[in-house]
This record gives C-alpha cells, structure tokens and sequence, in this order.
C-alpha cells in the first residue's frame, strides 16, 4: 500500500498553506490600511470643518444669522457622516469577500484533496467496501451542496441588507436636505 502523504505532498501543502496565511494576514492589512487612512482623513476634515464652524458662529453678528448657521453646517456635517458610515462599511464588505474567496479555495482545495485521498483508498480496499465508499462520496456530495445553499444564502442576506442600507442612508439624507430646506424658506 502506497503512502497517503508522501513528503513532497506535505511540503506542497505547507507550502499552499503558508501562502494562504500571507493572503490573508495582506487582506486584513490592506483594509486596515485602508480604514486608518480613511479615519485620519475624517478627522482632519472634521478638525477643519469644526474651525470654520467655529469662525462663522464668531462672525455671527445677530440670532438671525445664527439660526442660519445652524441649518448651513448641519445638513454637510449629516452628509458626510453618512458617507463616513457608508465608506467603513465598504472596507468591511471588501474585507469580508476578500476572506471569503480565500475560504471558498481552502474548502475547494480539501475537497479534492478528499476526493483523491478516497479514490486512492478505493483502488486498495477490499472487494465489497464499494458501498462504504459510495455512502461518504455521497456524504460528501451532501456537505458540498449544504455548503453551497448556505455560501449563495449569506450572499443574498448580504445583497439586501446593502439595499437596505443605501436606502435608509438615502432616506437619511433626504429628510435632512428637505429639514434644511424647510427651515431656510420659514425665514
């Protein structure tokens, strides 16, 4: 009988391995990055945008040129923390399919590592185990569609709660512009 794991396959799936850990520790860096940058920006903008505030409330020079103030830095403050929200939740979406395409090879790489380690052990099995490994192939061939079902299902989850989300942020935005609105024609 020939050996399952001969030391080139070890090695190969060492190797196969290693080189998943660096895709993955390279995603979640990238997107780390990528959220760091994103809230250095944010703050430098708001730091920016709170001292022209600040600037224009101490050139107000009567209530009425507050009231109007408030309407005017409000409504861009709203806007852009919706698009803070809907910029982190991209860099997590992406992060999130990032890992996920990584899985879905991990799980089809075993798979056929699975399929070949039974056929192997098939071709060196006693005379009546065919039974026995028709029973896992079809086990296997059941995970493999349970797996699929929930893999499209979660996609789908994800696909509506992101036209959720763009339609409450639109939602958001629009009663904020339409708020502002209504306060600048009642003066």
């Amino acid at each position: 009988m020939n050996a399952i794991n001969t030391p080139e396959q070890i090695a190969a799936a060492s190797k196969n391995n290693v080189e998943t850990i660096l895709a993955l520790a390279n995603a979640v860096f990238n997107q780390a990055e990528r959220l760091t940058a994103l809230n250095l920006n944010t703050a430098r903008a708001a730091l920016e945008d709170g001292v022209a505030a600040a600037k224009s409330v101490l050139a107000a020079k009567n209530p009425q040129d507050l009231a109007g103030l408030q309407s005017s830095l409000t409504q861009p403050a709203i806007e852009k923390a919706v698009a803070y929200s809907r910029s982190v939740y991209e860099i997590a979406s992406e992060g999130q399919q990032e890992v996920a395409k990584l899985f879905e090879v991990q799980v089809g790489e075993f798979n056929k590592n699975v399929e070949a380690a039974l056929e192997k052990a098939a071709k060196s099995a006693p005379a009546g185990s065919e039974p026995m490994f028709a029973a896992v192939k079809s086990a296997l061939g059941a995970a493999n569609n349970v797996y699929d079902s929930a893999t499209k299902a979660s996609k789908q989850v994800t696909e509506m709660a992101e036209a959720n989300l763009a339609a409450a942020t639109e939602a958001t935005v629009t009663a904020t512009t339409n708020a502002a609105k209504a306060t600048t024609a009642k003066k």
